[in-house]
């Protein structure tokens, strides 16, 4: 319950954003910058630019909470119909889908997605792209081992005898039964995935400037952290405290799903 207080705290300042008594994200006050710190004009006070970072973690979160869960959910979509056919048909299928998945999963995956953004450029869609190709072997492993686990029990057997399609059987009497720990590591999935942008805005291969990306904010903040240690510590805040709500989400339906 914590965690998805959390969560809904984010996601309710990201959907208002736009109706908030805030500056805008992109807006520069060049008189608070003498006193950059948090002030009454400015609650958690402004960055090096003289941009308010109240309003920008604000506005930050719109652009988290749509991209992580996003990538995600494409990761899930490309990762479970290879667990599935790797795990139902076995065989040469399995070895082709494995393989493939541990060439992948072999490289560090941070070092991963910095090769694939360098090589690619830094944007929304190639952020989506790279989590897709080095999120979705994990996936697919997870989705391997539940359907192994699944495949020879009464009811894949009674559907085979009523001679229900492959994609019947996996799709629908498979998946379903697999979802409690599928929905468990969706939630640490976005967590993580959440932190990979808070890494790639730090290396500067994050969310495109000058629209507010929560690692980028960090970096900014850095070259006066010593003097002004406020400008990298709110948004660092926000990202730890929003992957803590999706790792607390998912502790909690894992406990659920070991009493069920």
């Amino acid at each position: 319950m914590v965690g998805i207080g959390i969560i809904l705290f984010w996601t309710i300042l990201a959907i208002t954003a736009p109706w908030l008594p805030i500056d805008p994200p992109n807006k520069s006050d060049l008189a608070s910058f003498a006193n950059p710190g948090p002030s009454a004009a400015h609650w958690l006070g402004v960055d090096i630019k003289g941009r308010d970072i109240l309003a920008r973690i604000i506005w930050g979160a719109q652009r988290v909470l749509t991209v992580a869960p996003l990538a995600a959910l494409c990761a899930y979509l490309v990762g479970c119909p290879l667990g599935l056919l790797a795990g139902y048909y076995g065989g040469k299928v399995d070895a082709v889908v494995s393989r493939a998945g541990d060439v992948i999963l072999s490289f560090p995956i941070i070092i991963l997605y910095v090769i694939l953004i360098a090589t690619i450029g830094p944007s929304i869609l190639n952020i989506m792209l790279a989590v897709v190709l080095a999120s979705g072997p994990g996936v697919a492993r997870i989705v391997r081992g539940l359907t192994l686990e699944q495949r020879h029990l009464d009811y894949v057997a009674a559907a085979e005898l009523r001679r229900e399609s492959a994609f019947y059987i996996m799709f629908v009497e498979l998946l379903p039964n697999c979802r409690g720990p599928l929905i468990t590591d969706f939630c640490l999935r976005v967590g993580y995935t959440i932190i990979t942008i808070g890494i790639l805005g730090f290396l500067g291969l994050g969310l495109p400037p000058p629209d507010p990306d929560w690692g980028t904010m960090v970096k900014e903040g850095t070259t006066m952290i010593s003097i002004r240690p406020h400008m990298s510590l709110f948004p660092a805040i926000a990202i730890v405290t929003l992957v803590l709500g999706f790792n607390l989400v998912a502790d909690g339906l894992r406990e659920l799903s070991l009493k069920d």
